[in-house]
């Protein structure tokens, strides 16, 4: 491939996407200098940096390498069926929690929703930046945020400040569905 035509893709592809220089280097870390001398440059940047380019501009690292046409199409909107919903299987994880992402097509979000099947058991706590919000759709969750715990049935749902130690577990005969919407504030 034309060592050009990968300036020339990323500069499309986020032109495409509405993203200015400055969104693009506050999605990926780089600065906005940075991010144009890549555009305007003969030479590729390094992988790693082609993969944080790559990733915010929702398209495969191996896609800007490739003689490959990719689709400028922006993404103000995704569409996400019910049978392209990535699932994680929690059985080997310390938490347990089984998650399916209702958006992973949609790259450069500062919402990440999720659908969770909460287990029986207590686990590790989850401490991260940003605000969460949780919605039980089924079953009945035990809750605890910081030192109290709460009993959430189906219908109730908590917004919290995700930096405080949470965790959960599901009550009675059915393991607890909760839908999850994690902020993250180094997003934006």
């Amino acid at each position: 491939m034309e060592e050009h035509s990968i300036a020339k893709k990323i500069r499309e592809l986020r032109t495409a996407r509405n993203f200015s220089l400055e969104r693009l280097a506050k999605l990926t870390s780089l600065t906005k200098g940075y991010l144009s001398r890549i555009e305007n440059s003969a030479k590729p940047p390094p992988i790693y940096t082609l993969s944080k380019i790559s990733t915010a501009l929702g398209v495969d690292v191996s896609k800007l390498l490739s003689d490959e046409a990719i689709s400028a199409e922006p993404l103000e909107i995704t569409i996400t069926r019910n049978a392209e919903h990535a699932v994680t299987d929690g059985r080997g994880t310390p938490y347990g929690y089984v998650y399916e992402a209702f958006a992973p097509k949609k790259l450069g979000k500062n919402m990440e929703p999720f659908l969770v099947t909460v287990s029986f058991e207590w686990r590790t706590d989850f401490q991260h930046e940003g605000e969460e919000f949780l919605y039980v759709l089924e079953g009945k969750l035990e809750f605890f945020f910081k030192d109290k715990s709460y009993i959430l049935e189906k219908g109730d749902c908590a917004y919290f400040d995700s930096a405080f130690p949470h965790r959960g577990r599901s009550l009675g005969e059915v393991p607890a569905k909760i839908m999850i919407v994690i902020y993250s504030y180094k997003r934006l």
